[in-house]
């Protein structure tokens, strides 16, 4: 069905033929790669890797896959088996360990898997990194131990809930004041392993918590990816609970939605706007997001006199940034929480007990706190090409005709106007042009994408 290889890993489908989706062979060749980059780049002579999966029907089978290729490169391997993207990149951290691999497809359909790849930070590898792998991976350049050099394979538990005390550590999560607050909520974790993280932490935050698909057993009852339309469900069983909230995390909780007690989304673009403003009001700091995201943190960034940044899209591309521009927050606009104190890297646990305690010291509604924010309405399109047409010329058109205009070029082209935005990105898959757009109304976001999409067939 289809096989997708990146610098930020390899996706596929489970099934079907060698190089066109995710077989086992490919498994096991993506993950040799990565093996071989770890050894190319290090001195050590005992190189560990943690392991860690979300709760996809397919994971223990491409785990065990990517855990015995890399015992047999020599590489040391811990495995935690059930977890979250976030718990294996603090894992990386807490047990000194050199690399780590998540198997998830992150918000894809249950048909989906997919390697992730860490540094010895616990963080995603860079470009060039990556492309390393590629070339690895496209030459065969393998060399595997002999059998007295084998790596050693060790199963190790409890880093959910480690990776909980770390949250509970972090200065700006009041348990105190969450627990006074005596908030009641709803948690859909599409039957993955947020199931197990998001309740054990609200239980140590003293919240009352109502589960809807928290079992880890991989069968997602809707659409994992967390948008509006495939959150009906807990939509209804916020208000029917009379609960403050409803939590929503994706398959390997990197991503935060929230719904208020009304059963309205709160918005997956406000989710780092709200952890934002929050940790802005206690400590003085820049934020970034990329450039696809809401210019409300923006806004709220400079009420706190701090300066916001717009980076390339890619958490590799938001962390780059922010260890730059030394930030204190950000993130993407779907839902993804990157807080330094933690860790760099997008985290649904820390989203969760920072939006909590901010909740809790405003003393009002999810909904008020919601109105409280400015609102931006975003439209999401796309504009299929043919595969003889320049994707770039045509970009490079656009933001000639707009050079008196606010242009970033950094990832496509992005055309900032006094009260809206248009985001044009090209695919690196297919002749598509993406066309984000944000304005004050939903109305003009709309008609703002329909205007350039127009613009962009009179070029062609």
């Amino acid at each position: 069905m289809s096989l997708i290889k990146s610098i930020s890993g390899i996706r596929g489908t489970i099934g079907g033929v060698v190089n066109n989706n995710l077989t086992p062979i490919d498994t096991v060749k993506f993950a040799a790669a990565y093996g071989m980059w770890l050894k190319n780049h290090s001195s050590k002579e005992n190189l560990t890797v943690i392991l860690g999966r979300d709760a996809r029907i397919s994971g223990k089978m491409v785990s065990s896959l990517v855990g015995n290729t890399l015992v047999g490169l020599g590489i040391n391997v811990v495995d935690i088996g059930l977890s979250t993207t976030p718990t294996v990149e603090v894992a990386v951290v807490l047990d000194n360990a050199d690399g780590g691999i998540i198997i998830t497809a992150s918000h894809n359909p249950k048909q989906w898997n997919a390697l992730k790849l860490l540094n010895n930070k616990g963080e995603f590898l860079n470009a060039a990194d990556g492309e390393e792998v590629l070339k690895i991976a496209e030459n065969d350049s393998y060399i595997f131990s002999e059998v007295d050099e084998l790596g050693k394979f060790r199963k190790k538990q409890n880093y959910i809930n480690k990776h909980i005390k770390e949250v509970l550590n972090l200065e700006l999560v009041d348990i105190e004041a969450i627990k006074k607050a005596k908030l009641k909520v709803v948690v859909d974790a599409v039957n993955s392993t947020g199931g197990i993280a998001i309740p054990a932490l609200l239980e140590k935050l003293g919240v009352e918590c109502v589960e809807l698909y928290c079992e880890p057993n991989g069968e997602f009852p809707h659409n994992p990816e967390p948008l509006k339309e495939h959150l009906t469900d807990i939509s209804e069983l916020v208000v029917k609970e009379k609960a403050d909230l409803g939590i929503v995390v994706d398959p390997d909780v990197d991503r935060l939605a929230l719904v208020c007690e009304d059963g309205s989304m709160f918005g997956e673009e406000y989710t780092l706007v709200a952890c934002a403003d929050y940790v802005l009001g206690k400590t003085k700091g820049n934020t970034v997001s990329n450039l696809s995201s809401s210019r409300a943190l923006r806004d709220v960034t400079e009420k706190h006199g701090g300066k916001y940044q717009a980076s390339a899209v890619g958490e590799v591309n938001v962390v780059e940034l922010m260890k730059k521009t030394n930030a204190i927050i950000g993130g993407e606009g779907n839902g993804g929480i990157i807080y330094p104190e933690s860790h760099y890297g997008r985290d649904s646990l820390v989203g969760v007990a920072l939006f909590l305690s901010h909740l809790a010291h405003s003393k009002v509604s999810c909904k008020q706190l919601r109105e409280s924010y400015p609102n931006y309405y975003m439209s999401k399109n796309k504009i299929e090409l043919t595969p003889q047409i320049n994707v770039d010329e045509i970009l490079s058109t656009i933001a000639a005709k707009y050079i008196n205009e606010d242009v970033i070029t950094i990832d496509g082209v992005k055309i900032n106007f006094k009260t809206e935005w248009v985001h044009l990105r090209k695919s690196n898959t297919e002749p598509i042009i993406r066309i984000y757009t944000e304005s004050t109304s939903q109305i003009s976001a709309d008609e703002l994408a329909q205007r350039f999409i127009s613009e962009i067939k009179e070029i062609v």
